[in-house]
């Protein structure tokens, strides 16, 4: 395992590429993150190893020697995605603390809940996409991958319809792990200021959605949730809520449509919709790397040693391809797949907490957006499909599409 790390190209355009020349130098290796080392752990039974030992931590200001010493500040453009409070960054009974406020509302109950609401709002989309005019093209992500969850979302937080351009601005921007230092500075701000408005104004109209019920669990008690942790929770909602799901769809789509033979399969019943989602987070994971864990003390993984306060970085795209799980078809597409293990959501203390809303939106829009447009087809070559910028975010800047 070679230790000169390899610099993760910022742009992320071959993510698949570029993972499997971090395989090739082992199961764990060290990778750069914009001049920061991180041990990137591609093979699958490994990673879900670390996500659920309790000597891997999120919690940067305890566990990350680099943050904690000052080596890496705000002009680091990932900061944001270290030194926000919330669950995310959590560890040990914080995390279980500030997981359990936001559980409520994605219990099974509630999500089985929000299926009409759903069913209507891909309906609308759909019939939006159907009065396009002949022979003119369709962004399928801008006008149906994108619009489906962050409404879901949204709704869920009680966020007004007017909010909605800022947000997904902030949301992109992100995302963009070619941002500058200075543009990513100013985009957490802006994007607090808007979750800050958010509470403001649930504050004085509050209703039945998640941010009035953290509201209220602040004002009732601010040792169990503090102003920033709420505010904090909010923004990882909402970037998490939203943009995995978006890249699930979208992926979703530009495969079904780039492997006729498996979209003719779930049309035989040979396999079902269950079977593309599953696979679609096998094969294209909606977030590649995730940034970052930390070794709380010093761990031995077959003669390599990740000592205390090393930062490790998830790598769920690779973990999803991994031939050690997958065999020699693990870099191929394959809804018939009877093993489709894969770590999209996470594992452990931090699966994610909304993979079953996740999995209920693409289980309504997927199947819906194949029956009304039996005809689909892209409306340009799918290797001109460009990928989003940067190595976080997996999924296509555009799907141009004909869809009749």
């Amino acid at each position: 395992m070679s230790l000169q790390p390899l610099a993760l190209d910022l742009t992320g355009i071959d993510i698949q590429g570029e993972n499997e020349r971090i395989r090739e130098r082992g199961p764990v290796t060290l990778v750069e993150l914009m001049g920061v080392p991180a041990w990137s752990v591609t093979d699958a039974e490994l990673l879900k190893s670390l996500l659920a030992d309790p000597r891997v931590s999120k919690d940067a200001a305890q566990h990350w020697g680099s943050f904690a010493n000052g080596e890496v500040g705000a002009d680091w453009p990932l900061f944001a995605w270290v030194a926000v409070d919330n669950m995310f960054t959590a560890y040990g009974a914080d995390h279980r603390r500030l997981r359990k406020l936001v559980s409520p509302a994605f219990t099974h109950r509630r999500t089985a809940a929000l299926r009409p609401r759903i069913d209507e709002l891909v309906t609308t989309l759909l019939d939006g996409i159907a009065k396009s005019p002949a022979g003119e093209s369709v962004d399928l992500r801008e006008r149906f991958a994108y619009p489906v969850p962050i409404q879901v979302i949204c709704e869920l937080l009680g966020v007004p319809e007017e909010m909605d351009p800022a947000l997904r601005t902030c949301v992109a921007r992100f995302f963009d792990t070619e941002i500058t230092p200075e543009a990513a500075q100013a985009n957490y701000l802006e994007m607090y200021g808007l979750i800050g408005e958010l509470v403001a104004l649930r504050r004085e109209q509050p209703g039945d959605d998640v941010t009035s019920v953290l509201i209220s669990t602040h004002d009732e008690d601010g040792e169990r949730l503090t102003e920033k942790e709420m505010i904090d929770t909010l923004m990882l909602v909402i970037n998490a809520g939203h943009e995995t799901t978006v890249n699930l769809l979208d992926q979703a789509i530009f495969n079904l449509l780039t492997h006729p033979e498996q979209l003719a399969a779930v049309r035989a019943g040979e396999a079902t919709w269950d079977d593309v989602i599953e696979e679609t987070l096998r094969y294209e994971s909606p977030v590649a790397h995730l940034p970052l864990r930390y070794a709380v003390e010093d761990i031995e993984i077959d003669g390599l040693r990740i000592a205390k306060g090393e930062a490790i970085l998830a790598s769920y795209a690779a973990a999803g391809r991994d031939p050690g799980l997958h065999g020699s078809t693990a870099a191929t597409f394959d809804v018939t797949r009877l093993k489709k293990d894969h770590v999209a959501f996470g594992h452990g203390a931090h699966h994610c907490i909304g993979a079953p809303l996740a999995r209920l939106e693409a289980s309504i829009a997927l199947p819906a957006l194949f029956e009304r447009f039996p005809d689909l087809r892209f409306a340009v070559d799918p290797a001109e499909v460009a990928p989003v910028i940067g190595f976080i975010s997996n999924g296509h800047r555009e799907l141009p599409v004909y869809v009749g």
